[in-house]
């Protein structure tokens, strides 16, 4: 069965309240489904854009922002949940900081089904500024999701760098590993990317980054964003030589669409020209 993937290179933009963001995500989810996506995916911490509605004192602060959008965060869902039924797809919303306890944050990305159903995966490696200055909290709990085109997996961000994640959700059932990015370099962006590249290389496996891009000199967190949106495929028989399927324009705001057959990957796994998927177990016996 085949599916049309939309990657967001999205834009953080800045609102004089609540309506203004409902309209401008209304916007962006009906030109993916108008296109044809059925699954649609957005970028880490685009959600932090919201931070704007609480002014400057707070969207200056980086504690303050996060202890404030918790207001917001029955809202987020609500929103994002009645999009993908309104449009009858799979919404990958980006990530969400949401309070565990006092002080106490973990990055969410949320997914929504078409029939209202919702869940979510949660960041598993920090990096440095969530650790030491965002003081961001590390998930515990690895995840992969039935849909009804195959079992799909979310690496948030940095958790794409670390092949053992990804290899886990594989081995669940996932052919298809959805990843949220929000880099502030080329050389962080660069570094999600040859992450996705390796996952879909050595899984033989689809993997969609999603990054925020542009500059908002007005947010504490995400000032500065760099990226391209893309959809990464397997490097074999059938799929294109760079294992690049789609990718959009660096730093421009735009979606990324990409038509996918979940079921090749099964084919690939099994007739391929190289077995890396099959193969991953015998870097164990190398001693």
């Amino acid at each position: 069965m085949k599916v049309k993937i939309a990657a967001a290179q999205y834009d953080i933009g800045f609102f004089e309240n609540w309506p203004q963001y409902v309209e401008k995500i209304d916007r962006w989810v009906a030109e993916a489904a108008w296109q044809g996506a059925k699954i649609l995916v957005f970028p880490e911490y685009g959600s932090m854009e919201l931070a704007s509605l609480f002014g400057k004192d707070v969207y200056g602060s980086l504690s303050k922002q996060l202890s404030s959008m918790q207001s917001l965060v029955d809202d987020y869902i609500g929103l994002y949940q009645s999009l993908a039924q309104k449009n009858s797809c799979y919404i990958q919303a980006g990530t969400f900081p949401v309070a565990i306890e006092a002080e106490n944050y973990r990055n969410r990305a949320y997914l929504f089904w078409p029939d209202g159903k919702y869940d979510y995966q949660e960041k598993l490696i920090m990096t440095r500024f969530e650790n030491e200055h965002w003081l961001i909290t590390a998930g515990s709990k690895l995840k992969c999701f039935d849909t009804a085109f195959g079992k799909i997996a979310i690496n948030v961000c940095y958790d794409s760098e670390f092949p053992l994640l990804a290899r886990k959700q594989v081995e669940m059932g996932a052919n298809l590993i959805l990843v949220p990015s929000c880099t502030d370099t080329l050389a962080g962006y660069y570094r999600v990317r040859i992450g996705c590249q390796a996952r879909a290389l050595e899984n033989q496996c689809y993997v969609v980054q999603s990054p925020t891009v542009g500059q908002a000199p007005w947010s504490e967190a995400v000032d500065v964003n760099r990226g391209a949106a893309a959809i990464y495929t397997p490097v074999d028989r059938g799929f294109p030589d760079n294992g690049i399927l789609a990718i959009g324009e660096l730093d421009k705001t735009q979606w990324v669409y990409a038509e996918v057959s979940l079921g090749e990957i099964q084919t690939v796994r099994s007739q391929g020209q190289v077995f890396n998927y099959r193969d991953w177990p015998l870097q164990t016996a190398v001693g």
